[in-house]
């Protein structure tokens, strides 16, 4: 099996590192300097070395550099790879250009996962990988072993599909935050255990369905509804509830819920809202 080395102990690199030695993979050492990062890797990576940069790379078959976005060229740039390696980063919004121009082998793999700093289970989750056809072939073993999946992504699209997991992920955390908030607001004692029974069928329906799941006032055509929900909500939540509404109104119509008429009343009612909010012109 290859032997990884692991620069950078952060939350997805150390859950990432420890669950390719649960596996087997031999892992010869980890980079660490803050307080943070040499506890992260105490816990989740105990008997792994904590070595320089130079001798975690030179001891390495896969050299995992699971630094911050920003750092991956600047610290790949500093390592000494070699020709027969391989230099994988994590990062979901970067493909294979950080990594140009190294000796070693590049690969961006991407676990569709979040890390809150502990073990994480890797069984089921997909792994979207850019990497060259020389490459293919270790990412998915390494994959495997995870007991993941591998999709394979152009390194053109990179961008846009790190884009759909932040809107799709990132964005939620947002809106739940809010939803909690109004609840709160309201006077809801348990806001969390009100929306978790809704949120969690609406998900589970619409990850298997798409917009088909959709449900609400605005599928129902009810104007007056959505109308109180903005006379009550707050500035900021407001100002989001109204652009996912306009969303909400264009695919309700687009799937032929909403006829032209309804759906023109939704938008005039939207504008008008946002215009007395913002003062901007409708769109």
């Amino acid at each position: 099996m290859e032997r990884i080395g692991l620069i950078g102990a952060g939350r997805a690199g150390s859950a990432v590192g420890a669950a390719l030695a649960a596996a087997g993979h031999p892992l010869v050492g980890v980079t660490a300097r803050s307080d943070a990062s040499l506890e992260r890797a105490a816990r989740l990576l105990p008997g792994v070395p904590v070595l320089p940069p130079a001798e975690v790379t030179q001891r390495a078959d896969v050299v995992l550099v699971a630094v911050p976005d920003d750092l991956i060229r600047q610290v790949a740039q500093a390592l000494p790879l070699r020709s027969g390696q391989y230099v994988v980063h994590l990062s979901g919004a970067h493909g294979l250009e950080p990594l140009a121009g190294l000796s070693a082998t590049p690969v961006a793999l991407h676990p569709s996962m979040t890390f809150p700093g502990g073990p994480v289970r890797l069984d089921g989750v997909m792994f979207t990988a850019t990497a060259p056809e020389a490459a293919q072939e270790v990412v998915e073993r390494l994959v495997k072993a995870l007991g993941g999946q591998v999709q394979w992504v152009s390194d053109e699209q990179r961008a846009r599909y790190h884009a759909g997991l932040v809107h799709g992920a990132n964005h939620l955390t947002t809106l739940v935050t809010q939803a909690i908030g109004v609840l709160r607001a309201a006077g809801v004692a348990d806001p969390v255990a009100t929306l978790r029974p809704l949120l969690t069928a609406t998900l589970d329906n619409t990850l298997r369905a798409g917009h088909h799941a959709l449900t609400g006032p605005i599928a129902r055509g009810d104007l007056d509804t959505v109308a109180a929900h903005l006379a009550v909500l707050p500035d900021h939540t407001g100002r989001t509830y109204v652009e996912l509404a306009r969303a909400t109104v264009e695919l309700a119509a687009a799937d032929g819920r909403l006829d032209a008429a309804t759906a023109g009343r939704f938008t005039e009612l939207l504008d008008g809202h946002r215009t007395a909010q913002t003062g901007e012109a409708p769109r």
